[in-house]
């Protein structure tokens, strides 16, 4: 089995503790979304695991070895840390002619791989007149120049077009079903949504989280029913004599709902759908609306890393320390 292994590992620059005695596993077969904020420790991470810094203490293997000893090591392991890495006086077609030189790959691959990432109609330009988009998908190319069964991208979307950040989306998925092992850095808590199976989060180089995506939003956002009416005081009333604390929706006047509809909309915590429904029924309360409310990565995020942001701005309600 292909896994990323972090056993204890430790980084220090001088007198700072960038990465914290971090142990987590990424396994084959799912996409791991590694999230933290500015200054968490995941770049140095990814470094340490691809051999580019040495560790303090611990290790980080890939499939039980080191980095640096993989042998032609862009067929066991695809990695993209930096777009403006290529050399931008080279071609990209060149550029990708280098890697596949030097890793023994056959030159056909540098081809498939122009046309899987969307660039073989400007392979022959040169790097310097890429955006930063391009420079993206020309990263992932070589990324993956090497079939490896271990890719690492660090926020592969940046700069990318709309249909370019689908398309990365959909990449991850098919990795993932392949059977590859895949860590993938990204601040997009949305994006991270979308392609994410698993998450491991980091706080002051330390590990926030290591866990399956759904069981991380769960564990951290209450579970939540919207309600929509016609009799809101019933509602209310009908709710607190069977345990549940009803909260009418900011920002709605009397008998008003936003976009319309009329009723007054509700929010009722700690609660799911087929018991407010069967409450409803049971009284004979009409419903214009009644639907679940599930929490967002963004929200479980924002929750577990308040206090681990080493950058942090001051929000516009609180005043300014004279």
């Amino acid at each position: 089995m292909t896994s990323i292994d972090v056993q204890e590992l430790t980084k220090e620059y001088g007198t700072t503790r960038a990465v914290d005695r971090l142990t987590f596993r990424v396994e084959p077969g799912r996409v791991t979304g590694f999230l933290g904020p500015n200054g968490a420790g995941k770049s140095t991470t990814m470094r340490l695991v691809l051999g580019l810094d040495r560790p303090t203490s611990g290790t980080a293997t890939v499939g039980g070895q080191p980095y640096a000893t993989l042998e032609e090591p862009l067929r066991h392991v695809g990695a993209l840390l930096d777009a403006q890495a290529a050399h931008g006086s080279r071609t990209a077609r060149d550029h990708l002619r280098a890697l596949a030189a030097s890793n023994r790959l056959p030159g056909t691959r540098v081809d498939e791989v122009l046309a899987e990432t969307g660039l073989a109609p400007v392979a022959r330009r040169r790097v310097k007149t890429y955006s930063l988009g391009m420079r993206q998908r020309l990263g992932i190319a070589a990324a993956l120049l090497g079939d490896p069964p271990v890719v690492l991208l660090d926020e592969p979307s940046n700069g990318l077009d709309p249909e370019g950040i689908i398309w990365i989306r959909e990449l991850l998925r098919r990795l993932a079903r392949e059977g590859r092992t895949v860590l993938v850095s990204s601040h997009l808590m949305h994006e991270t949504a979308s392609f994410a199976d698993h998450l491991v989060v980091l706080g002051r180089g330390r590990l926030l989280a290591d866990m399956a995506m759904r069981e991380f939003v769960q564990a951290r956002v209450d579970p939540r029913v919207r309600v929509r009416t016609t009799d809101g005081a019933a509602l209310r009333d009908l709710l607190a004599r069977h345990g549940y604390e009803a909260a009418r929706h900011e920002g709605e006047g009397e008998g008003e709902t936003p976009g319309g509809g009329g009723g007054e909309r509700w929010i009722v915590r700690h609660a799911r759908v087929e018991d407010i429904g069967r409450l409803a029924s049971g009284a004979g309360l009409p419903l214009l609306e009644l639907a679940a409310e599930e929490g967002t990565l963004e929200q479980a995020y924002l929750d577990l890393t308040a206090t681990e942001a080493e950058f942090a701005a001051q929000s516009p309600a609180q005043p300014q320390e004279a």
